[in-house]
C-alpha cells in the first residue's frame, strides 16, 4: 500500500473537508464526529496468543486471547478493503531517545486519522528493523461469526509478527492507544518503565511525572505555565531520565476554559483536530461546555502548540512523583504523601471514581481501579510495572504524593487553582517544611498547612455536616481498596499489601 499524497497539515485538512470527515472550526482546528463510538472499545481489543505471549501476558479480562489463524485471516481482509480504499500511510516513531524508540508503519483509511496520528507521533523512521504495522478501517464492519470478533469493531495486536488492526471504529484514540500497548510490551525488556503519565519540568531541569487515569488532570497541570511541558500521557523511564513517546497532546477538553487552562484552548488551533466537540453550524465556533455529543470530548495537536515546552521530549530521573486520583466518595485529602510502600500500593491501585449522573446508571460514586494508572494499555503482568517504579523511584529519591483533583463532603470539585498551589509547593519543596499528619485510617501523611491554600481545605472531614457520615463514607472506600487488592495482587509483598487503608 503507497500513501496516496503527501501526509502535510494542510493536505490532509484539506482531503478531511473535501471527503466530508470533518469541519473547519473558527479556530482553523479540524472538528470530527467519531459516530458511535465516541470512545474506547475496551471488549472488543484482543491479543493473539503465540509463542510471543504465552508466557508473558497478563491473560484476563482486559487481554483477552485471540488465534493466530483469527487474526491473520481477519488482516488478511482489512488489507484487501484497504487496498480498495487507497490509504494515507503514515511512517514514524514512538519514543525521542533512539536507544529506545520504535517504528510504525500505520495504514489509515481516513485522512483525518492520518492527520491525528501524524500530530502525535514523530515522523520518519528512526531504525533499519522491521516496524510495527497497524491497518486502520473505521468503514470496514466485522462479522462476529465470520471474524471471530465480540461486534462490528475489532482492536488487535499481535506481537510475535509485529502488526496489529483496528477495525470498525473511527475513534482516533484506539490509534493512539494501540502504538502506546505497544510500546508497554516492549519497553521492560530494555530497562525502561513505559508510563501512563504527562511530564514536565522546572527552568533548573527538575522533573516531575503525573499518573493518573482520563480525567483526573494530567494534561491540565502538566500544562502549567511556569514549568516546561515534556509530554501530556505517555512516557519511558530510563535509568538517566524520562523521555516523552509522542510529539502531540490529546487532550480531553469537556468544559474547557480560556481563562482556567489557557494554554490547552489556545493550542487549539490550525494543525489540531478536536472529536465530538458541538461545532455552531453557522459561527463555526466549538461549543467546550456541550455534552449533548459525549463527555470524552477531546483535542489533538501537536506539543509545539503549548507555548513553554521542552523541545528535546526530554527530563531528568523524576525528583517528584505524583499520582492523581478523582475521588467522588469526598473523602480522600486534595494531597498527600506517601513512603515507597504505599506509593507501590496506590500505584497498582491505580483509584479514581466516577460521580454519580456522568453515566447512565450511575446513582452513586463508583470507584475505578485501574493498575498503575494504565491497566487496558498494560500487556505484562503487573509486577512487571511495580517493581519496576519501585526500584526507579527508591534509586532516585524521588518524593511521591497523592493528589485528589475530585471532590469534598458538599459535592465541590477541588478548584483548579488550589490543586495548582498544592502541586507546586510540592515540587518546589515548600511542601516538606510543612506539618504533617498521619491518617488514621489510610496511612498516608496529610500537611496541615500549604502555601496558597487555606488549612480547612486539607483535610476533607470539615466539608462534610457530621464526623459519622464522613467516617461511614471514608471506611466504605477503603473496604473498596482492600477488597480489589486482595483480588488482584496477591503476589506483592506483605509491607506492601499492609501499606494501604486499615480497617
Amino acid at each position: 500500500m503507497d500513501c496516496t499524497v503527501n501526509l502535510s497539515t494542510p493536505k490532509l485538512i484539506e482531503l478531511s473537508l473535501e471527503r466530508g470527515e470533518g469541519k473547519l472550526s473558527n479556530t482553523g482546528s479540524l472538528s470530527v464526529f467519531t459516530g458511535a463510538r465516541t470512545g474506547r472499545s475496551a471488549k472488543d481489543k484482543a491479543i493473539v496468543h503465540n509463542s510471543a505471549t504465552e508466557d508473558t501476558v497478563a491473560w484476563g479480562d482486559v487481554n483477552r486471547p485471540v488465534s493466530q489463524n483469527t487474526f491473520d485471516s481477519l488482516f488478511s481482509r482489512l488489507e484487501r478493503y484497504l487496498e480498495e480504499q487507497k490509504p494515507y500511510v503514515f511512517e514514524g516513531y514512538a519514543g525521542v531517545r533512539p536507544e529506545h524508540a520504535k517504528d510504525f508503519r500505520i495504514v489509515c483509511e481516513l485522512a483525518s486519522q492520518a492527520l491525528f496520528i501524524s500530530q502525535l507521533l514523530h515522523q520518519g523512521n528512526i531504525l533499519e528493523d522491521k516496524p510495527f504495522q497497524i491497518l486502520v478501517a473505521p468503514g470496514f464492519s466485522c462479522e462476529p461469526e465470520r471474524d471471530g470478533t465480540r461486534s462490528d469493531a475489532a482492536i488487535m495486536i499481535d506481537y510475535l509478527n509485529r502488526r496489529a488492526l483496528i477495525a470498525g471504529t473511527r475513534y482516533a484514540g484506539e490509534i493512539k492507544k494501540t502504538v502506546f500497548s505497544i510500546m508497554n510490551f516492549l519497553l521492560p525488556a530494555e530497562g525502561v518503565l513505559p508510563m501512563h503519565c504527562s511530564a514536565n519540568m522546572a527552568r533548573d531541569g527538575r522533573t516531575a511525572v503525573f499518573f493518573g487515569l482520563s480525567g483526573t488532570g494530567k494534561t491540565t497541570l502538566s500544562a502549567d505555565p511556569a514549568r516546561l511541558l515534556i509530554g501530556d500521557d505517555e512516557h519511558g523511564w530510563a535509568d538517566d531520565g524520562v523521555f516523552n513517546f509522542e510529539a502531540g497532546c490529546y487532550a480531553k477538553c469537556i468544559d474547557l476554559d480560556p481563562t482556567r487552562e489557557p494554554e490547552i484552548y489556545q493550542a487549539i488551533r490550525f494543525g489540531a483536530m478536536t472529536e465530538n466537540v458541538v461545532l455552531d453550524p453557522k459561527s463555526r465556533a466549538l461549543y467546550f461546555a456541550d455534552d449533548s455529543i459525549t463527555e470524552n470530548t477531546r483535542a489533538a495537536y501537536p506539543v509545539g502548540h503549548i507555548s513553554n515546552t521542552e523541545p528535546s521530549g526530554k527530563g531528568r530521573v523524576p525528583s517528584t512523583v505524583i499520582f492523581l486520583t478523582a475521588d467522588a466518595f469526598g473523602v480522600l485529602p486534595p494531597i498527600s504523601r506517601l513512603n515507597l510502600q504505599q506509593a507501590m500500593y496506590y500505584f497498582l491501585s491505580g483509584y479514581t471514581s466516577k460521580v454519580a449522573g456522568t453515566e447512565v446508571g450511575v446513582t452513586e460514586p463508583e470507584p475505578t481501579f485501574s493498575t498503575c494508572f494504565g491497566e487496558p494499555f498494560l500487556p505484562l503482568q503487573p509486577q512487571v510495572y511495580a517493581r519496576m517504579l519501585k526500584e526507579k523511584v527508591d534509586q532516585a529519591g524521588s518524593e511521591v504524593f497523592l493528589v485528589n483533583t475530585g471532590w469534598n463532603g458538599r459535592g465541590e470539585r477541588m478548584p483548579l487553582s488550589q490543586t495548582r498551589a498544592m502541586v507546586n509547593a510540592a515540587l518546589s519543596g515548600e511542601l516538606a517544611e510543612a506539618d504533617f499528619r498521619t491518617d488514621p485510617l489510610f496511612g498516608f501523611q496529610v500537611p496541615l498547612s500549604c502555601p496558597g491554600c487555606p488549612a480547612d481545605i486539607l483535610d476533607p472531614r470539615t466539608s462534610w455536616e457530621d464526623d459519622n457520615t464522613y467516617d461511614t463514607q471514608a471506611r466504605k472506600l477503603a473496604a473498596m481498596f482492600q477488597e480489589n487488592f486482595a483480588v488482584k495482587y496477591g503476589f506483592v509483598s506483605t509491607d506492601i499489601a499492609e501499606a494501604g487503608p486499615q480497617l
